[in-house]
């Protein structure tokens, strides 16, 4: 199955999906609520209609999971060795707030670990992207870029993590949701390892920069889906990095019967 998964055809499907979110970004919106009170818009519902699409025409015996259509019963999804988690619009805040930091997040999960994860981030007009044995890249200006196949797409982008040169342990943190325990954690960093540099993002783009190696460690102490975190994952994990659940001590899971997520730790060579 993994072997004819083409990242292309994920990027081209990413890149639909952000022309879709970026029309309704330039211009007013309105903004709904879900069940659970967080912000719901029409480039959230567009992206999701362009992405399930894409996925369903090339791949229909891969079945799709996603944030905009979620219920489907765990007695159903318990029996799917792979499948498509999806988040059409991460970071609908950072939206709102016109900040440009949000992303389209494609992960393919098989057996409950993510092995492919797509990020493309339509206002920076930047793609993060890993599959399993083959690593992990981040190409910028992903729209002026014309490749064929993933070999060419490979050799055009940038493997992660970068070489990075840093006097500081760096983390990252949420713009839109640093918890109280959060920030426990980084006074912890700050006592052992002393002045350290932090910096804030929004949506799965703070597991891309523990990708690119931009940051030591985020730590997030604070509710997530599986969709929000299973793209990043996939990225972190091929560029030697983990995403680890505080509780267990290792790697997250998915697909699981309760599809939110535990407290974790996304980082690289980093102990505290």
């Amino acid at each position: 199955m993994l072997e004819n998964i083409q990242l292309i055809d994920l990027l081209k499907i990413s890149l639909d999906a952000g022309k879709e979110i970026l029309q309704v970004y330039a211009n007013d919106f309105d903004v709904e609520s879900k069940e659970d009170q967080s912000p719901l818009t029409l480039a959230d519902k567009k992206s999701h209609e362009t992405i399930v699409k894409g996925l369903s025409s090339l791949y229909p015996d891969i079945p799709v999971l996603s944030e905009e259509g979620k219920s489907i019963p765990y007695d159903t999804r318990k029996e799917w060795d792979y499948l498509w988690l999806v988040d059409p619009l991460d970071g609908t805040k950072e939206f709102i707030k016109r900040n440009g930091e949000f992303t389209v997040n494609i992960a393919l999960i098989e057996e409950g670990k993510p092995v492919v994860g797509m990020i493309y981030a339509p206002v920076l007009d930047t793609a993060y992207f890993a599959k399993k044995d083959i690593g992990s890249f981040k190409l910028e200006n992903v729209s002026t870029v014309e490749v064929q196949d993933d070999l060419a797409l490979v050799n055009v982008s940038v493997r992660l993590p970068l070489e990075i040169k840093k006097e500081k342990v760096s983390v990252v943190a949420s713009r839109s949701h640093l918890s109280p325990e959060t920030e426990e954690y980084i006074n912890q960093i700050k006592e052992k390892y002393g002045e350290i540099e932090i910096t804030s993002a929004g949506s799965s783009l703070k597991l891309c920069l523990v990708a690119e190696g931009k940051a030591d460690v985020y730590p997030r102490f604070a509710p997530t889906m599986e969709w929000d975190t299973a793209a990043g994952q996939a990225i972190v994990e091929r560029s030697d990095g983990v995403v680890l659940n505080i509780e267990t001590g290792v790697n997250l899971t998915y697909n699981k019967e309760n599809l939110l997520n535990s407290w974790f730790i996304a980082k690289r060579n980093f102990n505290i």
